[in-house]
C-alpha cells in the first residue's frame, strides 16, 4: 500500500520518468562522464551514481529544466566530489622554474628558438584537418595527469569560474594557476611534436 507521502513525491516530479532514464540518458551521460575522467569503469560508475542520487532526490526536482539537464548536473557534481577525493587535501606549490626556463630564455623572458610557437597550418577551413587536429589534441589530453585533465576540463570545457574550481577540488589559486600554466605548456608541446 503507498503512503500520502509517496504520492505527494510523484505528484510533485511530474516531469520525471526514472524508469526510462537508462535507455534514453545513459549513453549520453556516459559520453560526458568519459570526456571528463577518461576512464570506461569510473564513468561507468559515475553513470550509476548519478542515477542513483537522482532517484534519491526525485522529490527536489522542481520542473526548471529538462530531465536530461538536471541529470547531466547531479553528474557534473559527481566528477568534481571523484576529482576532490583524487586530489586529497590539495596540492602543494609546484616548482616551475626549471620548466620555465626549457621554454623560455632566462635574460629576456621570450620563447627560446626550440619552443617558439609555430603556426598550424590552419588558416583555411577544412574539415578532415580539423579532425585530424581533434584526434591529435584528444591524444594529448589523454597523456595529462589526472588532475590537470580535471582543471582544464572544468574551466574551458565546462566553463566554471577559477574560484569555483579551487574551492570544489580545494586548490589554492596559486596551484590552480601553476596546473593551468602547466597543461598549456604540455598541450602545445605535444600538439607541436605530433602536428605536422
Amino acid at each position: 500500500m503507498q503512503h500520502e507521502s509517496d504520492k505527494q513525491d510523484v505528484v510533485k516530479s511530474p516531469n520525471l520518468y526514472p524508469l526510462g532514464w537508462v535507455e534514453k540518458y545513459a549513453d549520453y551521460l556516459y559520453g560526458f562522464a568519459m570526456s571528463r575522467t577518461r576512464d570506461e569503469n569510473i564513468a561507468k560508475d559515475l553513470v550509476q551514481d548519478t542515477f542513483l542520487a537522482a532517484l534519491q532526490k526525485l522529490n527536489e526536482f522542481k520542473g526548471n529544466s529538462k530531465e536530461k539537464t538536471w541529470l547531466t548536473a547531479i553528474l557534473k557534481n559527481k566528477i568534481v566530489d571523484f576529482y576532490r577525493k583524487r586530489s586529497g587535501k590539495g596540492l602543494k606549490l609546484m616548482h616551475i622554474e626549471d620548466e620555465l626556463n626549457d621554454f623560455f630564455d632566462a635574460q629576456s623572458g621570450h620563447w627560446t628558438e626550440k619552443n617558439y610557437p609555430r603556426t598550424f597550418g590552419l588558416e583555411a577551413f577544412n574539415p578532415l584537418m580539423m579532425k585530424e587536429l581533434g584526434i591529435i589534441l584528444n591524444d594529448c589530453l589523454a597523456k595529462l595527469p589526472g588532475l590537470w585533465f580535471s582543471v582544464f576540463s572544468m574551466k574551458h570545457m565546462d566553463d566554471l569560474e577559477s574560484e569555483l574550481i579551487c574551492n570544489e577540488l580545494k586548490l589554492t589559486n596559486a596551484n590552480f594557476w601553476v596546473i593551468m600554466h602547466r597543461t598549456k605548456l604540455n598541450l602545445r608541446a605535444c600538439l607541436q611534436k605530433n602536428w605536422e
